[in-house]
C-alpha cells in the first residue's frame, strides 16, 4: 500500500512537471514569435525608410551611395526595381507629354505659319494694285511728258528753220548782240510766233476738213433728193399694181362665179343625158314618148 501510494504521488509529480514544462516551452514559443515579429517590423520599417530615402535623393549617384552602405540585397533589389518601374512609368510619361507638346506646337506653328502667309498674301496683293496703279499713273504722266517734248522738239526744230530765226541772226551779226535779256525774249517771241502758226494751221486744217464735210453733206443731200423721188415713184408704181392687182382680183371673182355657174349647167346637162339615155334603152317598155320631144330636150339651149 506504502508503494502504491508512492507510485501514485510521483505520478502526480511527474504530471505537475511535464505539465509546467509544457507551459514554460508555450511561453517561452510565444515569445520568440512576438520577437520575431518585432524584429520583422523593424526590417520592414527600416526598408521602408530606406526605400523613402533612395526615392528623395537627388540624382543616381546619391541613391547609389545609399545602397551601398546596405547589405540587404532584397531591399536593394526591391529599390532598383521601383526605380526602375518609376523612370519607366515617368519616361513614358514624359514621352507622351513631349508627344502632345510637339503635336501642340507643331499646329500652333501651322495655323501661325498660314495666317502669316495669308497676311503677307493679302499685303502682296494690296501692294501689288497700289503698285500697279500707281504705275499706270507715271506711264500716263511719261507718256504725256513724251508727247509733251516732242511737240516742243518740234516747235523748237520749227523755230529754228524758220525765217525769222534766220533773220534775227543776221540782224544780230550786221548790228551785234542787244543783250542776253533781248535774245531771251526774242526767242520766246520765235516760239509764240511758231505756236500761233501752228494754230492757225491747225484752224486751217480743220476748216479744209469741214469744207469737205459740207462737200459731202451736199453730195448726200442730192443722193437723199434722188433717192425720195425714186421712192415716190415706187410708190406710184405700187398703187398702179395694187389697182391692177384688185382688178385681176375681180376678174378672178367673176371668173369663179362663171366656172360655178358652168358647172352647175354642166351637172345638169349630165343629169339630162342620162335620163335621155335611160329612155331610149327603155323605149320599147315605153311606146308613148316621143322623139320630137326628146330631141328638143337634148338641143343645147
Amino acid at each position: 500500500m506504502g508503494c502504491s501510494h508512492s507510485k501514485k504521488k510521483s505520478k502526480k509529480g511527474e504530471k505537475k512537471q511535464k505539465k509546467s514544462r509544457r507551459d514554460e516551452g508555450g511561453d517561452r514559443a510565444s515569445g520568440e514569435q512576438d520577437v520575431y515579429l518585432e524584429k520583422q517590423l523593424e526590417r520592414f520599417e527600416w526598408q521602408l525608410r530606406t526605400l523613402k530615402e533612395v526615392l528623395s535623393a537627388n540624382g543616381n549617384p546619391e541613391r547609389a551611395a545609399l545602397l551601398k552602405g546596405h547589405a540587404d540585397e532584397e531591399l536593394c533589389a526591391l529599390v532598383l526595381s521601383v526605380l526602375d518601374k518609376v523612370k519607366t512609368e515617368t519616361t513614358a510619361d514624359l514621352n507622351v507629354l513631349h508627344e502632345h507638346k510637339s503635336k501642340t506646337a507643331t499646329e500652333e506653328h501651322e495655323r501661325h505659319v498660314q495666317e502669316l502667309q495669308r497676311t503677307h498674301d493679302a499685303e502682296t496683293s494690296e501692294l501689288t494694285g497700289q503698285f500697279e496703279a500707281a504705275e499706270k499713273v507715271l506711264k500716263d504722266k511719261v507718256d504725256e511728258l513724251t508727247a509733251d517734248l516732242q511737240v516742243y522738239n518740234e516747235l523748237k526744230r520749227r523755230v529754228d528753220e524758220s525765217t525769222f530765226k534766220k533773220d534775227l541772226q543776221r540782224n544780230i551779226q550786221a548790228h551785234g548782240s542787244p543783250g542776253a535779256f533781248w535774245e531771251s525774249e526774242q526767242e520766246s517771241l520765235l516760239f509764240v510766233i511758231e505756236m500761233k502758226t501752228e494754230r492757225v494751221q491747225e484752224q486751217s486744217r480743220k476748216l479744209q476738213q469741214m469744207d469737205a464735210l459740207v462737200e459731202k453733206n451736199l453730195s448726200l443731200e442730192d443722193q437723199v433728193v434722188v433717192v425720195l423721188q425714186q421712192n415716190e415713184d415706187l410708190r406710184v408704181r405700187i398703187e398702179n399694181c395694187q389697182s391692177v392687182i384688185q382688178e385681176l382680183s375681180k376678174e378672178q371673182q367673176d371668173l369663179k362665179v362663171a366656172l360655178e355657174r358652168q358647172a352647175v349647167m354642166n351637172q345638169k346637162l349630165s343629169q339630162e343625158k342620162e335620163q335621155l339615155m335611160f329612155k331610149l334603152r327603155h323605149r320599147d317598155s315605153c311606146p308613148t314618148i316621143h322623139l320630137p320631144a326628146m330631141v328638143q330636150e337634148i338641143a343645147p339651149r
